[in-house]
């Protein structure tokens, strides 16, 4: 398992593994949002087998699925709200962590300076700097 951390409190993950959850929990996460859709993974990857694993750890499990139409201001605005309303940190999971980053990254443009949300993209391994001009125009917005 792999966590890239964006913050104090919320990281960005590759694949989680239902096996995953229980050393989540010992880490003290305590929500974990899937991004990754139903369609892109095998049965026993898919949400309900992860929310399932999730409550047997004892964490908030959330699917907010990520495709192609869902990567979106508004949608970013939701994984925020829900990594907000954690009572603690929160882990957002995809295939390899790009789709959770960047709705991270959209989250973030209203508060942040563009520069230090792609530093801190880039620092958790995911250089998003064709991010930049998207981000620019959502913190004037």
């Amino acid at each position: 398992m792999q966590l890239a951390p964006l913050g104090p409190d919320v990281f960005s993950a590759p694949q989680l593994m239902p096996q995953d959850f229980v050393d989540l929990q010992a880490a003290g996460i305590v929500k974990v949002i899937c991004n990754r859709p139903d369609m892109e993974n095998p049965p026993e990857l898919r949400s309900d087998v992860m929310a399932q694993a999730a409550k047997d750890a004892g964490l908030d499990f959330v699917y907010l699925p990520l495709d192609q139409s869902a990567m979106s201001v508004d949608t970013a605005i939701e994984q925020k709200a829900l990594i907000s309303s954690a009572n603690g940190p929160v882990v957002a999971y995809c295939a390899s962590g790009t789709r959770s980053t960047i709705m991270w990254a959209i989250g973030q443009a209203s508060d942040r300076a563009v520069d230090d949300i792609l530093k801190t993209c880039s620092d958790a391994g995911y250089p998003l700097d064709g991010l930049r001009p998207t981000l620019a125009a959502l913190s004037q917005a």
